[in-house]
């Protein structure tokens, strides 16, 4: 039968032990996503620094896609939680249908967005080999963005329930299938063509595809999601609750969006400045993309909880959880950031061999480490606020701290002479230093408003 969340208000370490046993499936869920771009970047850069940075470049403009994607879907969870905390399970299934609906249209679009990466590689002047094996890799990935909309549509039905432990499963085998088939396809064996860095992209698009499968199947097999009939008499798309789910996930895809393209444009910028430059900031973008996991995976948390006492009308288990989250996001930052400032020759001797590549990383690890603190806490805040459903004014907040502040400072930092000599790579992360650190103000500001006034005056964004 289906788990009732218990929301009672229980003593500090029975709630902070439920909000574990609810976040550390997600974090670990997290992990084993991103460590399938770590072993991408790793095989690739093991092959050839030239794949490495094709891999990287392909990456910039994949991973903000990804991100759009599964940020717009994310408006399940709140929506399913919230429903599950008020009783009304008869409204769970036909919006979760849609919502598969949805993430189908969405991924078919993504493919063809991907299509314009090559008339960009021209306006930036990427060219030769690199630009080959880039292009050859986001063609053969493009191919797995609808199997992750509609993976991610099951996966916030599922976490909206409180039932986190299914895609951390599902992660796992996606990322031991695509350990091997990196292999076969980087290196031609068992017949295979040899692709390089190119055959990350088709592995990627075969793991997810299979993943997808699974995760239709465990819905189909698990009694818990029988009550919700989302797989029998499946009806065709509502225009009118495709909306309602674009009004409120469009904020939250193009809030998360905003965050990762500010990162993702930086290795465009880098491009012309060679191979190294890129190698050497996508190791620490990737690493810093893992670690950013473990404060995605707390707000994702902070957003099932928040949801359901909001649909049982609890702003007393509210206040509670947006505590714990925040201690518990907030001690995680001090560890991973104590990880890079501490042993940065370490993590990047992990990527590569290439001294001038881990030299460069080896300096970008300070500011990755610096900003660790206030990147927790702004995905914390966005996390609860969207538990509230209060997405369109942190999607401006978003907007005016990376692409209003910490971008362009990056940019004049790093490559004109205004305010200093230009700092290259050194520059643009100072600029996300600074963009976080904003981020991290208004959207706290923010959260501290709407729990204040929610209950007063029904806040609806």
């Amino acid at each position: 039968m289906l788990r009732k969340n218990r929301l009672t208000k229980l003593p500090i370490v029975m709630e902070l032990k439920q909000f574990l046993q609810l976040g550390w499936p997600i974090l670990l869920a997290e992990l084993l996503q991103m460590s399938m771009g770590f072993v991408d970047t790793v095989m690739a850069g093991q092959y050839g620094a030239t794949d490495l940075a094709a891999v990287a470049l392909g990456a910039s403009i994949l991973f903000p896609v990804i991100i759009f994607l599964a940020g717009i879907l994310l408006a399940v969870i709140p929506t399913v939680s919230q429903y599950f905390g008020a009783r009304q399970y008869d409204l769970i299934g036909p919006y979760v249908q849609q919502s598969i609906w949805l993430g189908l249209i969405l991924g078919l679009l993504a493919m063809a967005l991907i299509r314009i990466a090559e008339s960009l590689f021209a306006l930036l002047d990427i060219n030769g080999v690199l630009r080959s094996i880039a292009l050859n890799y986001l063609n053969a990935a493009a191919f797995s963005l609808p199997a992750i909309a509609i993976l991610q549509s099951l996966r916030c039905f599922s976490e909206g329930l409180g039932i986190t432990k299914p895609i951390m499963v599902v992660s796992l085998i996606s990322l031991l299938l695509n350990i091997p088939a990196n292999y076969l396809l980087i290196y031609g064996k068992l017949g295979l063509p040899e692709m390089g860095g190119a055959g990350c992209g088709w592995a990627s698009a075969m793991s997810f595809w299979i993943s997808l499968l699974i995760m239709f199947g465990y819905v189909a097999w698990r009694q818990d999601y029988r009550l919700f009939a989302i797989l029998s008499h499946f009806p065709r798309p509502e225009p009118s609750t495709l909306l309602t789910i674009l009004k409120l996930g469009l904020p939250i895809g193009l809030a998360i969006f905003m965050e990762t393209t500010a990162f993702s444009v930086v290795a465009l910028f880098l491009a012309p400045m060679g191979a190294t430059v890129v190698a050497g900031h996508q190791l620490v973008l990737n690493f810093s993309s893992m670690v950013f996991m473990v404060p995605l995976s707390i707000g994702m948390a902070l957003t099932i909880r928040v949801g359901q006492s909001v649909g049982a009308g609890r702003p007393d288990l509210i206040a509670r959880t947006i505590r714990i989250g925040f201690s518990l996001a907030l001690i995680l930052a001090l560890v991973s950031c104590s990880l890079m400032l501490l042993w940065p020759e370490t993590l990047a001797g992990l990527y590569s061999n290439d001294a001038a590549v881990t030299d460069l990383a080896i300096q970008l690890f300070l500011f990755a480490g610096i900003f660790q603190v206030s990147d927790a806490v702004q995905i914390a805040a966005n996390g609860a606020l969207r538990g509230y459903k209060d997405t369109h004014i942190p999607m401006l907040l978003s907007l005016i701290a990376y692409w209003l502040v910490g971008l362009p400072l990056g940019y004049i930092l790093a490559m004109t002479d205004i305010l200093e000599p230009r700092m290259g790579a050194q520059g643009f992360w100072i600029g996300l230093i600074v963009g976080l650190t904003c981020a991290a103000l208004l959207l706290g500001s923010r959260l501290w408003w709407v729990s204040r006034h929610y209950w007063r005056h029904d806040i609806k964004n």
